[in-house]
């Protein structure tokens, strides 16, 4: 059996494995689609989550599958179920990221599976390749959850990757009409045109806070007016961002942060102090991971999903991810449906 692998820095393999072994309580998972997520590209050039070990490191925790085996002690999971994995930390254990096993493999074993809590079913309707953005989609929900985004909010967010854009589709399911998109891609920018997005902007080709001021009006700050934008989303991974958001942000602004960023990057304490600016981190999903599926259920996000790479072509797919800025999600699959 095949498994995507990391065995040291920019050293990434499809490694021949051996196949499941399920005892009683575990569950195996027929993989149809596992995305790569732009902290895999992280992973492969640090060699792993904590750099370079003796394992090598499995990868793929965004997927969706049907259930191939169930334990004699497993309740409430059936052979034949088409479901979403959760690959997030607790009882159960990492998927991908660090854990024991990744879903870039076809076959995903699953120990100690329960349905409501190691998986989810998908919707009637939903095609598994879709339903493996439910992760993707519950990271850009929940940085959306961290921004305190009420109705009647008016809301940039820079950076239209894959989980920038999640992030605009949740906004929009949420009725916040109100949106800017800001990113370097026209590719990317079109995908947040067709999210809804009120306004896309590229900071190439114009000032984006003249712009978010001419969008969503201004309001009073002692050094002069600034955006009246009430919370901002960055998912770009660009360092500048967060000090241009806190220098051109309004009183009482709001940014959650959900891009990686490796470095320290200098901030102005003083004009958070006199903005009363909050900033908050995001990571994972929110509370009740439901909330990403049943969104998936109500909106069709598959133009999400612009790159498509069968198993053996995973390399393509990295490379893809990371040499082009205009892709979407790109999504490895393994021909079940």
């Amino acid at each position: 059996m095949k498994q995507i692998r990391v065995h040291g820095p920019d050293d990434v393999r499809l490694d021949d494995i051996d196949p499941p072994d399920p005892g009683p309580r575990d569950t195996v998972v027929r993989v149809a689609a596992c995305g790569i997520c732009g902290s895999d590209v992280s992973w492969v050039h640090m060699g792993g989550l904590a750099g370079p070990t003796d394992q090598p490191m499995p990868l793929g925790h965004e997927l969706a599958g049907i259930v191939d085996w169930v334990g004699a002690e497993v309740d409430g999971i059936a052979v034949g179920d088409r479901v979403i994995v959760y690959p997030g930390t607790g009882d159960h254990g990492q998927i991908g990221s660090g854990g024991p096993v990744g879903g870039l493999t076809p076959s995903l074993l699953l120990r100690n599976a329960r349905m409501g809590e190691r998986v989810f079913p998908v919707p009637d309707g939903v095609p598994l390749t879709v339903a493996a953005l439910a992760e993707p989609l519950g990271v850009g929900m929940q940085a959306v959850n961290q921004a305190d985004v009420a109705p009647g909010d008016k809301v940039a967010v820079f950076g239209c990757g894959p989980i920038g854009l999640m992030a605009i589709a949740t906004l929009i399911d949420r009725g916040i009409r109100e949106v800017v998109a800001v990113d370097l891609s026209p590719q990317r920018l079109a995908l947040a045109e067709g999210l809804g997005a009120q306004a896309v902007l590229d900071p190439t080709t114009v000032d984006v806070w003249d712009e978010l001021a001419r969008l969503h009006g201004t309001t009073p700050f002692m050094f002069g007016p600034t955006p009246a934008t009430n919370a901002f989303i960055e998912a770009s991974g660009a360092d500048q961002v967060i000090s241009d958001i806190l220098q051109h942000g309004r009183v009482d602004g709001r940014l959650s942060v959900v891009a990686l960023h490796y470095r320290p990057i200098p901030t102005n304490f003083l004009l958070l102090l006199m903005k009363q600016f909050t900033i908050r981190g995001s990571i994972e999903y929110p509370p009740r991971f439901e909330d990403a599926i049943e969104l998936l259920e109500r909106r069709d996000l598959s133009a999400l999903i612009t790159h498509r790479f069968p198993l053996e072509e995973f390399h393509e797919g990295l490379n893809l991810l990371e040499g082009s800025k205009d892709c979407g999600k790109v999504m490895i699959t393994m021909g079940v449906e």
